[in-house]
């Protein structure tokens, strides 16, 4: 089967950039109107928003404790992904390792040109050749669909939201009560701005996990390797101890597999279920089965 654009997929990294400017806007214009301060808040802002995109990959390669590696030390993994670049027509991106249980990848990067494809030591040891070359396709899938920089800006609103939820009550109680004010309705409204961004950046996951699904499967032509190995790393992430599922939670977005367990796991999860996921991988399956 040949590559297609996704248009749904486009379609939602556009509806859903539209929704988080707009609402960036009205997030601005409240809290300007409630007396807040905000030119030195602004500025600050369009400052961690530069660095988040132009720096977000090593930010990200640093939280899991990975390091890019070259083709002396892992030249089989750097034989498999220069090999399903060049399937998928996408330069070869950089490859790294983090040393941890957890059976995950991910891939970061803010372009086709510039971007990291890192993987654990947990899944190297979890999945056969063929699976990891499945995993390694979903994550090509996820640079060629342009979705992992969305992604990042998208995620650049709703962290700063949280983090005026979180802290802004310090700066409430101080003798002013007019700017006191200010600051609880900044609060209220930065509230609102995280969960409508919240539930738009995990609508926009879910739908980009099966994307990856498929055209990883496309780029391997091995679609049930990835369901085996999706079904492997989710049935190993009950082996795996608490400690080292919650130190890594703040990446679960951008996980193959969600380490988020439990009711609230489910009802807040980033991703569709391991099952759905499997079926429609089946299915995709059967189709290039019958298209032979």
């Amino acid at each position: 089967m040949q590559w297609q654009p996704d248009w749904g997929l486009r379609g939602r990294m556009i509806v859903t950039m539209f929704l988080l400017f707009v609402l960036y806007i009205v997030f601005v214009g409240i809290l300007a109107s409630a007396g807040v301060g905000l030119v030195g808040i602004v500025v600050v802002m369009g400052l961690f928003s530069f660095g988040q995109l132009f720096f977000s990959d090593k930010l990200a390669l640093r939280s899991m404790g990975a390091r890019r590696v070259d083709e002396n030390e892992y030249p089989e993994l750097h034989r498999s992904v220069s090999r399903l670049s060049q399937q998928a027509d996408l330069p070869k991106p950089d490859v790294a390792v983090a040393d941890s249980s957890v059976p995950n990848a991910f891939a970061t990067g803010r372009s086709k040109k510039n971007a990291t494809v890192c993987v654990t030591t947990g899944i190297m040891q979890t999945l056969d050749e063929d699976e990891l070359e499945g995993v390694l396709a979903h994550e090509l899938a996820h640079i060629k669909n342009r979705d992992v920089v969305v992604m990042t800006i998208a995620s650049f609103l709703s962290t700063i939201a949280f983090m005026i939820v979180r802290w802004g009550w310090l700066f409430a109680g101080g003798r002013n009560r007019r700017g006191g004010g200010g600051i609880v309705v900044a609060i209220l409204v930065s509230l609102v701005v995280w969960i409508v961004s919240y539930i738009l950046i995990r609508a926009l996951s879910r739908y980009r996990e099966y994307a990856a699904d498929r055209g990883g499967a496309i780029i391997s032509g091995q679609p049930s390797a990835l369901a085996s190995a999706l079904a492997k790393i989710d049935n190993r992430m009950d082996r795996i101890p608490q400690e080292d599922l919650r130190s890594q939670s703040e990446m679960n977005a951008f996980f193959i597999i969600p380490i988020s367990k439990g009711m609230i796991g489910q009802l807040f999860r980033t991703h569709p279920t391991t099952e759905n996921r499997i079926e429609r991988l089946q299915e995709l399956e059967r189709e290039m089965e019958t298209s032979f």
